[in-house]
């Protein structure tokens, strides 16, 4: 499933969602005009490496993609959910909150493979978070959502029918790959994912402003 849209409107200019996006495209296109091998290298030396961990790649990692649709989704992901959280919790907030998703998200993974010698990146455990918080802020706001079943359908869901099937399937993938195999042979964090999103969940009550925004517990469609 696809989201394309949500029906909550941003209250306010979404200046940090757009700074993220902004920076993961400049990183990303840096990365693209890399070389092979000083490419690897260098996502080895900012990338999380849990058998070589190094504090300062928690952050560094979350600005650096692995291919173009690793990329596109993340940020597409961020620009349709990242608006409206960071309307609740404020810009400044924001910045927190994202990058403390990011960094636990990226220690989930330590955890569940501290031995891995390939490089953990990406921005999809923070935006896991800004996907937690907004499940818990606006459970009932309708996403316009593509699902590419046999024929191609265009529905609108409740936020949180969509994104708790995302959970679901992201904790359903990370508990499959514990019980076959490690992550030495590379592929989708879905741990972060899982923690990130967890994390989002709780954080966002600390992170939230006080005054109730309208759109909270409001049926929308």
């Amino acid at each position: 499933m696809i989201p394309l849209r949500d029906v909550i409107p941003s209250r306010t200019t979404p200046y940090i969602t757009i700074t993220i996006i902004t920076l993961n495209a400049l990183a990303w296109l840096f990365e693209l005009s890399l070389p092979h091998d000083t490419l690897n290298e260098f996502l080895t030396v900012y990338g999380v490496v849990p058998a070589y961990f190094a504090a300062p790649t928690l952050i560094t990692s979350m600005f650096l993609h692995g291919s173009w649709s690793h990329v596109l989704g993340n940020m597409w992901y961020l620009w349709i959910f990242g608006d409206n959280v960071e309307d609740r919790v404020g810009h400044g907030r924001f910045i927190v909150f994202y990058l403390l998703c990011g960094v636990a998200a990226a220690l989930g993974q330590v955890a569940v493979d501290p031995a891995s010698t390939l490089p953990t990146i990406g921005a999809s455990g923070a935006i896991a978070g800004v996907m937690g918080a907004y499940f818990v802020l606006y459970p009932h706001s309708r996403v316009l959502t593509l699902i590419p079943w046999i024929f191609l359908q265009i529905v609108e869901l409740p936020a949180i029918v969509l994104l708790g099937f995302w959970f679901v399937m992201q904790l359903f993938s990370a508990g499959t790959i514990a019980m076959t195999t490690s992550s030495h042979g590379g592929g989708v964090a879905f741990a972060a994912h899982v923690v990130g999103f967890v994390v989002g969940m709780g954080a966002v009550f600390l992170f939230r402003k006080r005054d109730r925004d309208p759109w909270e517990q409001a049926n929308y469609y």
